[in-house]
């Protein structure tokens, strides 16, 4: 109150010195490695080069390079990073399981088989070279209804197995049970269709359409809206559900809301860049350390704030700046994302409880 009382601004919003320092230093970074993935690459652009583009196109390579292909991509990267982590977040808090991703779970899977139903169920009616506004639209759409069921049979799964590892075991055995449906919509699909899902399935950062990345960012936005919304409940569910209903949280519409922004984040990506695993498994675990607090009040911007400089770092190195060759990006975030899912699990068995 008193917060409230000094600076006009509700207390609900405000947080400590400390926290605001490493805010600040989040939001440096995230700027910082911003710049620098439109900088490195197989070309390296001086800044003085971006800043004549900016004040006088000049219609050369460079601009070509920077305006249509470096600041798009990193634009997709620090918005696939703030999807799939708050994406983890809440399945995190939601399953009260500390492993819980969009990829370990087979939500990622469960997009992927809507983009499945469309790319190679429906390959006569949409072209892989150039599918338009309505093509991008049942592209993403397909892939939020994929991932929400998943997620709700994932959920329906947990209420009834409350041990966290059969849980997770269940999720990757769905998640092979998806791939191989898909594989068998790969083997009765043509040829065209087949390779534009396989180049897919890598996962990419730099083949979105201008009109497919404001898709993304659309989608992603409303997403994180949601899981900026779902603060409260988010803290409500992290003794249980139980405790939760216990002080007046509904949690039907809470599930709902919860879900239905998780399903946005997280399918939007895989609609578009393909399958991304690791990072939203990884970068909340991340920000619980930095500031050493599971208030989602802080969690949830600095869940935004770390999942956007992870993956800009991901994208910078799949880059293999100096040189002509790509990493794909998923083996990037995998390099980064698995030490830390063993050492979650490391600590988990040495304090034997899960938060």
């Amino acid at each position: 109150m008193e917060a409230e009382k000094h600076t006009g601004i509700p207390s609900y919003f405000t947080f400590g010195k400390q926290q605001n320092l490493i805010f600040s230093g989040l939001l440096f970074l995230l700027v910082l490695f911003f710049v620098l993935d439109i900088l490195l690459g197989s070309v390296t652009i001086k800044i003085s080069d971006i800043l004549k583009i900016i004040f006088n196109h000049s219609g050369s390579n460079t601009e070509t390079i920077i305006l249509k292909f470096r600041i798009p991509k990193a634009f997709t990267a620090m918005t696939v990073g703030i999807a799939l982590s708050l994406s983890g977040l809440q399945m995190q808090t939601v399953f009260r399981n500390p492993l819980a991703g969009p990829y370990i779970l087979g939500i990622s899977s469960g997009a992927s088989l809507g983009v499945a139903f469309v790319i190679l169920g429906f390959s006569t009616h949409l072209s892989p070279d150039n599918i338009k506004a309505l093509g991008n639209w049942a592209i993403v759409a397909a892939s939020w209804v994929g991932a929400g069921a998943v997620m709700i049979l994932i959920m329906f799964i947990s209420v009834r197995v409350r041990d966290i590892m059969i849980v997770l075991i269940l999720g990757i055995m769905l998640s092979s049970g998806i791939s191989a449906i898909v594989s068998i919509m790969q083997y009765f699909s043509n040829e065209t269709m087949l390779k534009a899902y396989i180049i897919w399935t890598m996962g990419s950062l730099g083949n979105l359409t201008s009109s497919q990345l404001t898709i993304l960012l659309i989608a992603v936005t409303a997403g994180s809206l949601m899981s900026a919304f779902s603060v409260k409940m988010l803290n409500a569910l992290l003794l249980g559900e139980n405790y939760a209903g216990s002080i007046g949280l509904n949690i039907k519409i809470s599930r709902i809301i919860i879900f239905t922004g998780t399903s946005i984040l997280a399918g939007s990506v895989t609609a578009f860049c393909g399958p991304i695993g690791f990072i939203g498994i990884a970068v909340p675990h991340i920000v619980r350390i930095i500031f050493k607090t599971s208030d989602h009040k802080i969690l949830v911007p600095g869940t935004i704030l770390a999942g956007g400089v992870v993956m800009l770092v991901s994208d910078i190195i799949s880059q293999m700046p100096g040189s002509d060759k790509i990493l794909p990006v998923n083996s990037v975030t995998a390099l980064i994302g698995i030490p830390i899912v063993i050492w979650v699990i490391l600590r988990n068995r040495k304090n034997s409880e899960i938060f």
